[in-house]
């Protein structure tokens, strides 16, 4: 993963496969550009929404599915963080047995994800270091 300036407070984000997405202070010509802590949050919701889905879908497709995630920025002695961030499933099945499984299995699958399987939240939940180094 690399980030490159690409004007005052802009930059673009890239991954070895090719892909990049735009991220700002989410103010100035491109307030569209995600924040760092907005990719943290789909961070978050992304992983989880990755292991829910691939847990429960093998039981019915879902019909509908959204997941979010959400936090309040908090400034005080120990500097700017997040404080608890709050992760919603919203999963939809259609009816009849295989919905019946899949709905029987979302509880779970969250579980799984937010305990053991999501990289994301893990790292945020348990104390990680960060290093930085200048070259």
């Amino acid at each position: 993963m690399s980030l490159t300036r690409t004007g005052p407070g802009h930059f673009e984000a890239r991954n070895d496969r090719g892909g990049s997405i735009p991220v700002g202070n989410g103010a100035g010509e491109d307030g569209a550009a995600f924040t760092p802590v907005e990719l943290l949050l789909v961070g978050v919701a992304g992983c989880s929404g990755i292991d829910i889905d691939l847990l429960t879908s093998r039981k019915a497709e879902p019909t509908s599915f959204e997941i979010s995630a959400g936090a309040d920025k908090v400034r005080d002695e120990e500097g700017n963080r997040l404080g608890p961030v709050t992760v919603t499933v919203q999963v939809t099945f259609p009816e009849g047995e295989a919905g019946d499984a899949a709905r029987e299995r979302l509880p779970e699958a969250v579980t799984m994800s937010r305990d053991r399987l999501c990289t994301v939240s893990r790292t945020v939940a348990l104390p990680t270091p960060v290093d930085f180094e200048v070259r």
